[in-house]
C-alpha cells in the first residue's frame, strides 16, 4: 500500500491557532466558539454543494442543448449514426438498450459516440444515456428516442398454393443438368434454373404461372431449354406455361435426334456465316424445328382449352422463349424463338458482348405484353423473321432466359438490355448475391449442382415495386 503524506503535527497546531484568532478578532465569545464552528462548517459545505450541484447542471443543460437526435433505422439493414459530448466535463460514459436491439455503442477520447449495426426489431424505443459529472455525485441520464422501420420483406405473408386447386403447381422448382466431360477430360456447359413464386402471388397463396424446361440429349450433343411467363390475369396460366414449354421442348428433342441433313447444314454454314445458301439451308430446318415448336406448343394450348366448355384459350396465356444448342469444331450453334417480354441472351464476357436473341413485343398498349395463345402471333406477315434469331460464336460465358419477373428490376428497361455493362453487373451480381439480404451468389463453375439451391435462393432478392413470379435458365 501506498504510504499517505500526513500534514506536520505543527502545521495543523498553527493552522487551529490563525482559527482563533480570526474568531477573537470577530469577537466571538468563548462560549460561542463550537456554535460557530458548526455554524460555518455547516454553511460552507450548503454552499459546496449547492456549487456542485449548479456545475452538473450546468452540464447537464449542456448535453440537453446538443439536441442528439438519431435517424430512423429499417431492421435487418446495416444502420450507423454518430454524435459528439464534451468528453473533458463528463466521464463514465453508457448508453444502455442497444445490446437488445442489435446495436453496438463506442465512444472515442474526444467524445465521439458512435452506432452501428443491423437493428434486429421493429418499433419506437427509448435508449438512456448516462454518464458521469461531478465525483461523488449520481451519474446524469438523458432520453434518446429512436425508431427502426420494418424490413418490407417481413410484411409480405407466404400462404402456401392450395394443393386441390386445379392444375396445381408447387410454389418454387430447381433443376441441375449435369453433362460429363468429354472423352479427352475437358468439361462441357451444364444447365441451372430455378423457379419462384412471387411475393404478390404469395400474399395471396395463388399459384406460380412461370415455368422451366431443360434438356440435354446425350446421343445428339444438343441442349435444348425453354422459359415461360403465364399471363397473371389468366385463370389457367400455370398449366399455360408449363404445356408450352414442355410441347416446344419436346418438338425439338424429336426432330434433332436423328437429322443428319440438319447437321450437315450447320457445318456448311459454320465454316462460312456468308454463304447466303448455307444460310438458307440452315433457316429451313431451323424454321421446322424451332418455329414449329412453337405452332405446336400453340395448339396444344388450343386443344387443352377445348377440353372443358367452361374454358377459353386465353385462360391459358402466357410467353414464351426456348433455345436449342450444339457446340461444334467451329463454334457454337444457337437457335431460339420468342414471343413476350422477358429476356433471352448470349452472354461473352471474354469479348465484352451481350446478344439478345429476340426482342421483347408488347401488347397496343404499354406495359402490356403479346402471348403465345394469341390468334395473331403465328399469321403475322414476319413472324418467322421477327421472332426466330440463329447464331454462330466461337464460344460464350452463358446463354441466359428468363422471365420479367427478373429482367424487370435487374434492367428496369427494354433499352437497358442492350447495354453491355448491365449484363456485366447482373453477372456480377448473379456471382455475389445481394449482402444487405444476406443473400449469396450462385457458384457456376463445372459440374456444382449445388448451384440450383443456390440459384433458387438468389431469386428472393428484394425489389421495390418488383414482385412477380421468377424463372431463370442459364447455359454456361
Amino acid at each position: 500500500m501506498a504510504a499517505r503524506h500526513r500534514r506536520p503535527a505543527s502545521h495543523i497546531a498553527e493552522a487551529a491557532r490563525a482559527i482563533e484568532r480570526a474568531m477573537a478578532q470577530a469577537g466571538v465569545p468563548q462560549s460561542g466558539k463550537a456554535e460557530f464552528v458548526n455554524w460555518a462548517v455547516s454553511q460552507l459545505w450548503k454552499n459546496y454543494k449547492e456549487e456542485r450541484m449548479n456545475q452538473k447542471i450546468l452540464i447537464d443543460n449542456e448535453i440537453k442543448s446538443l439536441g442528439i437526435r438519431l435517424p430512423n433505422g429499417t431492421v435487418k439493414h446495416d444502420y450507423s449514426a454518430s454524435f459528439k459530448l464534451p468528453a473533458e466535463k463528463i466521464s463514465d460514459i453508457e448508453l444502455d438498450g442497444i445490446d437488445e436491439l442489435g446495436l453496438t455503442f463506442a465512444i472515442s477520447d474526444e467524445g465521439e459516440c458512435t452506432l452501428h449495426g443491423k437493428p434486429a426489431a421493429a418499433g419506437d424505443f427509448s435508449l438512456t444515456l448516462r454518464y458521469a459529472t461531478i465525483e461523488g455525485e449520481e451519474k446524469s441520464e438523458l432520453k434518446i428516442p429512436i425508431a427502426f422501420n420494418p424490413n418490407p420483406r417481413d410484411l409480405w405473408r407466404n400462404i402456401p398454393t392450395d394443393k386441390n386447386i386445379k392444375y396445381y403447381k408447387p410454389d418454387e422448382a430447381k433443376e441441375y443438368v449435369k453433362v460429363e466431360a468429354a472423352g479427352d477430360g475437358s468439361p462441357r456447359k451444364d444447365i441451372v434454373a430455378a423457379s419462384q413464386r412471387g411475393r404478390s402471388h404469395a400474399q395471396e397463396g395463388k399459384a406460380r404461372d412461370d415455368h422451366f424446361k431443360l434438356l440435354h440429349c446425350p446421343d445428339s450433343d444438343w441442349y435444348i431449354m425453354a422459359v415461360a411467363d403465364g399471363a397473371g390475369s389468366a385463370k389457367y396460366s400455370r398449366k399455360g406455361s408449363e404445356v408450352a414449354c414442355e410441347t416446344a421442348v419436346d418438338h425439338c428433342r424429336s426432330h434433332l435426334a436423328d437429322n443428319p441433313a440438319f447437321e450437315a447444314a450447320i457445318q456448311q454454314y459454320g465454316r462460312d456465316t456468308t454463304n447466303t445458301e448455307a444460310r438458307s439451308a440452315v433457316t429451313r430446318f431451323v424454321y421446322d424445328i424451332v418455329f414449329k415448336g412453337a405452332v405446336k406448343a400453340h395448339e396444344a394450348l388450343n386443344r387443352l382449352a377445348s377440353l372443358d366448355d367452361n374454358d377459353k384459350v386465353k385462360d391459358f396465356n402466357t410467353t414464351l422463349m426456348f433455345a436449342i444448342c450444339k457446340k461444334y469444331d467451329f463454334g457454337w450453334f444457337i437457335a431460339s424463338f420468342w414471343v413476350g417480354d422477358g429476356a433471352m441472351c448470349l452472354y461473352d464476357e471474354t469479348n465484352k458482348t451481350a446478344k439478345l436473341l429476340g426482342v421483347p413485343d408488347e401488347g397496343e398498349f404499354s406495359g402490356q405484353t403479346r402471348f403465345l395463345t394469341m390468334p395473331g402471333i403465328f399469321r403475322e406477315q414476319d413472324a418467322a423473321a421477327r421472332r426466330l434469331r440463329m447464331a454462330v460464336v466461337p464460344d460464350f460465358t452463358a446463354l441466359f432466359l428468363m422471365t420479367d419477373g427478373v429482367s424487370d428490376p435487374m434492367f428496369e428497361t427494354d433499352r437497358n438490355l442492350n447495354d453491355y455493362a448491365r449484363w456485366e453487373e447482373f453477372y456480377h451480381a448473379l456471382q455475389t448475391g445481394f449482402p444487405d439480404d444476406e443473400i449469396g451468389g450462385v457458384d457456376l463453375s463445372d459440374d456444382n449442382e449445388e448451384a440450383q439451391s443456390q440459384l433458387l435462393r438468389w431469386l428472393d432478392f428484394w425489389s421495390p415495386g418488383n414482385h412477380d413470379d421468377r424463372t431463370i435458365a442459364i447455359l454456361y
